[in-house]
C-alpha cells in the first residue's frame, strides 16, 4: 500500500482521546472470536521461516546487568559507595515511613526480589495505601527517572542499532498512560515524528504508514500482519494473559501484535514474552537505581 504521508508529518504528536479496550493486568482474556486466534500462536519463529530479526530482550537485559555490575564496582572502588543490598530491614522501613509522610513523594514501589534478610510483606505493608505503587514505574520526573517499560523500548531500539531519527513512530497505548507519555517524550527527544492516542478503529490507518510501531494497549493480537508496512520495526509491550488450558498456569502471555503474521512482514520484532517486559524491565529498574546513586554522589 502506498499513500501520501505528508499529512502525518504536519504534527509531532496527535492526541485523540481513546479510552476503549484497556485491560486490567489481573484479567485473564478469553478470546471470543476466530480473529483473536487465527494464526497467532505466539510461538517463536522456526529458523526456516522467512521472518524478521527477533529483538531478544533477555539477551539485552543480561548484557545491561553485566554493564551495571562493572559500573557498581567502579563506583565502589572510586568513592566507596554502592547501591547495595546490605541495607538493614530497619533502615529500609525508616525510609519507607519517611516517604509516607513526605508530600513530595507521590508513589513508592517495592521492587522484587528483595534481599533474603528482609521481610517482603512487612515492607510492603509499611507503605501507606495512598502511595503504594503496584506496577512498574519509578517515581520522579522524566529527567531523573524514566518508567522502565518506555526506557526498555528505546533501549532495545538503540541496542539493535535501529534508526529513530526522522522515522514515523506510531505508539498504541492506553489513554493517560504514564508509559505512553514517557515513550512519546523519549521519541521526540530522538527527533522522531510520533503519532499517539487515537481511537482503536483508526489504528490500522496509522500503523500502515509507520516505520516503527510501539504497542502497549493490552489487546491480544490486535495488530495484524496486514496493518504493517513491509520492513517496519515492531516493539510489542502489550502483555496480556490469555486463557490456555494446555499451559502449566492455565494461561499464556500474548502481545498486542499477531506475531506469526507480523514476523513475516516486519524487519525486526520483539517476542512476547522475551522482549520488552520481564528481564528488560528489571534491568531498567536497576539502571534507574544506579543512575540515582550516581546523581546523589555526583559520580561520572
Amino acid at each position: 500500500m502506498s499513500t501520501d504521508c505528508s499529512s502525518l508529518m504536519t504534527s509531532r504528536l496527535i492526541h485523540v482521546n481513546s479510552r476503549k479496550g484497556a485491560f486490567s493486568p489481573s484479567t485473564v482474556y478469553r478470546p471470543n472470536s476466530a480473529s483473536d486466534r487465527r494464526g497467532c500462536t505466539l510461538s517463536i519463529r522456526s529458523s526456516s521461516s522467512p521472518s524478521a530479526i527477533v529483538i531478544d530482550g533477555k539477551a539485552v537485559a543480561a548484557k545491561i546487568r553485566e554493564e551495571i555490575t562493572v559500573e557498581v564496582s567502579r563506583m565502589k572502588e572510586s568513592i566507596g559507595v554502592v547501591p547495595a543490598e546490605d541495607s538493614s530491614e530497619e533502615e529500609v522501613l525508616k525510609y519507607v515511613l519517611g516517604f509516607n509522610d513526605d508530600p513530595r513523594v507521590h508513589g513508592v514501589l517495592v521492587q522484587l526480589p528483595r534481599p533474603s534478610h528482609m521481610d517482603e510483606v512487612k515492607i510492603r505493608n509499611a507503605v501507606s495505601k495512598e502511595k503504594l505503587v503496584e506496577g512498574r514505574y519509578c517515581f520522579g520526573t522524566l529527567d531523573f527517572y524514566v518508567p522502565c517499560i518506555p526506557k526498555a523500548c528505546i533501549e532495545l531500539l538503540h541496542r539493535y542499532n535501529i534508526e529513530i531519527k526522522g522515522k514515523i513512530v506510531v505508539v498504541l497505548e492506553r489513554w493517560s498512560s504514564l508509559d505512553g507519555l514517557a515513550i512519546t517524550q523519549l521519541l521526540e527527544r530522538e527527533d522522531a515524528t510520533t503519532l499517539s492516542m487515537f481511537p482503536p478503529e483508526m489504528a490500522e490507518k496509522f500503523t500502515r504508514e509507520a516505520d516503527i510501531i510501539i504497542s502497549a494497549l493490552g489487546q491480544p493480537n490486535m495488530v495484524r500482519g496486514s496493518w504493517i508496512k513491509p520492513g517496519a520495526v515492531i516493539i510489542d509491550a502489550g502483555t496480556t494473559p490469555v486463557e490456555d488450558p494446555s499451559a502449566p498456569r492455565g494461561y499464556r502471555l500474548v502481545g498486542d501484535v499477531c506475531y506469526e503474521e507480523a514476523c513475516k512482514v516486519a524487519s525486526a520484532i520483539t517476542p512476547v514474552p522475551g522482549g520488552v517486559g520481564g528481564p528488560m524491565a528489571i534491568a531498567m529498574l536497576l539502571s534507574n537505581t544506579l543512575t540515582s546513586a550516581k546523581r546523589i554522589h555526583n559520580f561520572q
